[in-house]
Formats: structure tokens, C-alpha cells, sequence
């Protein structure tokens, strides 16, 4: 007889195919926005245009890049060498050198949800016995790494410094294009400054990196950090279960959701990572085990919910808050 999970699973299967033409369509019309978006930021003659292509390329960074991802996961363009190139280029302008991106992202979706290893390429998780016995300054690393400003200042601490400096610091010779990639990018960003000057830059350059991964670094958090989100023992832990319980849908609009080129459709991409982004919503309309996910949204509210939630407690089988810490702790 076979696990409940598998079963689940072998029910994605028949959508973990691509439709060729999509695929390069949705990649090469994203990658020519980009491309347009990018060129308006130095060539259009009004200052507030030239802010609104500077927007539109970081939002056009956030769709490429969730695009690259999907790739990464062999879901779209597998073993064509021009997608390689294309993408391969594209993970060193953003920051994510395929030695430690790929690497740490498949460790994440091996090991969602799992208390004692969900850490690497995932926002760290501790539970509350494990936070009552931490030192002060593991407590410090903890929050600084889960707090807000580290995801306004994602550009900067989780790509900059952890996947490029830290990584390659870590082991020179395992991840030899994290160096590259630093150089290359902080060389582009010099070329600019000293060529088309200080606007053209923050324009340029600064605006949509800083845009596109302080939100992707909120979604990734947002994405198993969020109210009814479930944490297992590595003994206790299942795939399926996994995806299911431990990843959010998150509710969008049409706009956002092709911003973020599905991706807020995350329970059903954990279940079955091979299915192209643009299947996501006819997976969910077709299998009613995906139809009632655990919901969170961009709303204040929401996100103020999400950013709340520090530690696991075991007894209470949920993600608990500081405030809700003190009050255990007092019982």
C-alpha cells in the first residue's frame, strides 16, 4: 500500500511537464521587459519615468528570477545550453553564484519543515526549550537574521556577504564563482557610478536590486514563516506532509501574481518542484488535496502576523511570539 504522500505526489506528476514554447516565451518576454525597463532608466528624458522604469526593473528582477529558479529545478528549458547561458549570467548579475544557490536551495526542499536541519538556505528556526538554553549572543544572531531590517537589507546581508562573501570565505575552492560573482557585480556598479554618474546608478542599479531582494528575501521567509505553519523531528518528518502544511499559498492579485510569476502557489511547488510556475494554479484547480492551503497575503496585517512569530513550541504545536514566550515562561 502506498503512503498517503506518495499518492499525493503521483497526482502532480502528469503536470510536471513543460510546454516548450511558454517556457522561452515567458522567459524571453520577461528578460526583454527587463531589458527595456533597464535602458529607460538611462535613456528616458523625465526623471519621474526614468523612477517608474527603475520600479518596473525590479519588479521585472523579481519575475526573471523566480523564472531562474524554476530552471534550476529542471521545471522549464532542461539541458538547452542557450537557457544555460542566459541563466547562468543572470545568477551572477543577481547575486546568486550557482556553486551555493543551488546547493542550498535543493537542501531546502529536502529538508522543509525540519527542525534540526531547515536552517541552511532557509531562515533559521529554533524552538523554545533550544532559545531558553541559547547564550545572549546566539539569541542576537537568531533575531538579526529573522528580523525585519535584514530583509529590507537583504541586498546587502544575504547576498552580498552570505551568498557571495560568506560562502566563499567558507570554501575558496568550492564556491571559487562567489568571488567572481562579487567582483563582477561591485565592478558593474563602479563602471556606472563613474560613467553615467550617481543617478543613473541608483536608477540604474541600486533601485531594482534593493527592490527585488528585499522582496524576494520577505516572500522566502513569508513563505514558511506564517500563522498554522507546521515544524517536525527529523524522525517525524514526510515530504508531502511537508509541502503542505509547512509552505503557504499566499493570496495575490493577478498583477503581483505575475510579478512573482506564481510563486505565492508554494505548497503545490514543494510538493512537486518540477512543475513550470504557469502550471501552479491548474495543479491546485485539479487536485482538491491542494485547495485549502494555509493562506497568508502582502496585507499589513499579514505580514505584521508573519514577522511576529519567533520560535517553535513543541507543546503547543506552533510558531509562538516574543510576548507569547514570556507569558509560557511565567507559567
Amino acid at each position: 500500500m502506498k503512503h498517503p504522500g506518495k499518492e499525493l505526489i503521483l497526482q502532480t506528476k502528469p503536470y510536471a511537464r513543460e510546454n516548450r514554447f511558454k517556457s522561452w516565451y515567458y522567459t524571453l518576454s520577461t528578460f526583454l521587459l527587463l531589458v527595456a525597463a533597464l535602458i529607460g532608466t538611462v535613456y528616458v528624458p523625465y526623471v519621474w519615468l526614468r523612477v517608474v522604469c527603475s520600479i518596473f526593473s525590479g519588479l521585472m528582477l523579481i519575475r526573471f528570477f523566480i523564472i531562474f529558479h524554476d530552471y534550476q529545478h529542471h521545471a522549464i528549458l532542461y539541458r538547452s545550453d542557450v537557457a544555460d547561458l542566459i541563466f547562468s549570467a543572470f545568477g551572477i548579475y543577481m547575486l546568486t553564484p550557482p556553486s551555493i544557490w543551488k546547493r542550498s536551495h535543493d537542501h531546502h526542499h529536502n529538508h522543509n519543515s525540519k527542525l534540526f536541519s531547515a536552517s541552511i538556505g532557509s531562515f533559521p528556526i529554533m524552538t523554545k526549550q533550544k532559545f531558553m538554553e541559547a547564550s545572549e549572543s546566539e539569541r542576537r544572531i537568531y533575531f538579526a537574521i529573522r528580523s525585519p531590517l535584514n530583509m529590507v537589507l537583504a541586498y546587502f546581508t544575504m547576498f552580498l556577504y552570505g551568498m557571495c562573501l560568506q560562502s566563499f570565505i567558507s570554501s575558496p575552492r568550492r564556491h571559487w564563482d562567489s568571488l567572481v560573482t562579487l567582483i563582477f557585480h561591485v565592478s558593474f556598479a563602479v563602471f556606472l557610478f563613474m560613467h553615467f554618474g550617481w543617478l543613473t546608478w541608483f536608477l540604474t542599479f541600486f533601485i531594482p536590486f534593493f527592490l527585488s531582494h528585499m522582496t524576494g528575501a520577505y516572500l522566502f521567509y513569508a513563505q514558511h514563516n506564517f500563522p498554522g505553519v507546521h515544524f517536525d523531528s527529523n524522525v517525524d518528518w514526510n515530504y508531502a506532509t511537508a509541502a503542505v502544511e509547512s509552505s503557504s499559498y499566499m493570496v495575490m492579485n493577478p498583477f503581483l501574481r505575475w510579478v512573482t510569476a506564481n510563486i505565492g502557489y508554494h505548497h503545490v511547488h514543494h510538493l512537486n518542484s518540477r512543475i513550470p510556475f504557469y502550471r501552479l494554479p491548474e495543479v491546485m484547480d485539479k487536485i482538491p488535496a491542494l485547495q485549502h492551503p494555509t493562506k497568508t497575503s502582502l496585507k499589513i496585517s499579514d505580514i505584521i502576523a508573519c514577522l511576529k512569530l519567533k520560535l517553535w513550541d513543541p507543546d503547543l504545536k506552533r510558531m509562538i511570539t516574543m510576548k507569547e514566550l514570556k507569558v509560557v515562561s511565567s507559567q
